[in-house]
């Protein structure tokens, strides 16, 4: 697939998207949003790929927020929709994937590049990071999952905070709130997202899938986690992988998954 505002590359079993509109500090707009998806679907589509890294180009940004001027004159109903289709193509997308992605935050994510960075299974910032939503500055709330995932991963007073204030934090605060993995020097940050993907492509794939929708059940209403997870459990019973995962055990050899 040819984009305009993103590149794609394939390691061996790591795919790597990174957002290359380096003149607006890759802030999406509704083309980036809809090239993301499309590689997103691809790659989950793609039996080679195990694990998918996300990033910014340039040392500036991962993403600065969301393109104003596509909505700066938008109503009510444009913009429940601006927020409703970009949750489905992009942020819920990217979450409920079976395979697990990586946000490699190298600069600022702001808004909804916050709201990325949040989507993503786990992230990893570089140290000269910076996060926030600061959508009330603008007058609206954060509408790409945002309050919604935030409160998740650090708590809901610090949430408040966040967004409230609209204040950015650094990395190293992200990482004392939980917000972010691990953090590294700028020049390092690929590489330790590399290192966490490859200890990834080296286990079941089918067994991962079942885990990240056990996972995120256990943050949708209305449905009981522990269940989504006796249900995955003996999911797994049934695959290759399980088997193949036994038997190297039981011969003491690494498993050769091929899933």
């Amino acid at each position: 697939m040819n984009f305009e505002n993103i590149l794609v590359e394939k390691k061996e079993q790591i795919a790597q998207i990174t957002i290359n509109r380096p003149s607006k500090l890759n802030a999406l707009n509704k083309a980036t949003i809809e090239e993301l998806h499309g590689a997103f679907k691809a790659l989950q589509d793609d039996k080679s790929v195990r694990a998918i890294i996300i990033t910014g180009s340039g040392e500036k940004a991962f993403v600065a927020g969301a393109d104003i001027s596509e909505f700066a004159d938008f109503d009510e109903k444009q913009g429940a929709e601006l927020a409703a289709k970009g949750q489905e193509l992009l942020f819920d997308f990217v979450a409920n994937m079976s395979k697990p992605v990586i946000a490699a935050v190298n600069g600022f994510a702001l808004g909804g590049g916050l709201e990325l960075a949040m989507a993503a299974h786990i992230r990893v910032a570089s140290d000269n990071a910076r996060m926030g939503l600061p959508e009330v500055t603008l007058g609206v709330i954060p509408g790409y999952g945002g309050t919604q995932r935030l409160p998740q991963l650090v708590g809901k007073g610090r949430a408040n905070e966040m967004i409230m204030t609209a204040q950015m934090i650094d990395a190293q605060t992200a990482l004392q709130y939980g917000l972010v993995n691990h953090v590294t020097a700028q020049p390092e940050l690929l590489q330790k997202a590399e290192e966490i993907a490859q200890k990834i492509a080296r286990n079941s794939p089918s067994a991962i899938n079942m885990a990240i929708e056990a996972v995120n059940a256990n943050f949708e209403d209305g449905v009981n986690g522990f269940e989504t997870e006796i249900k995955n459990f003996g999911i797994c019973f049934g695959t290759a992988d399980f088997k193949e995962g036994t038997t190297a055990f039981l011969e003491k050899r690494k498993p050769e998954f091929k899933s």
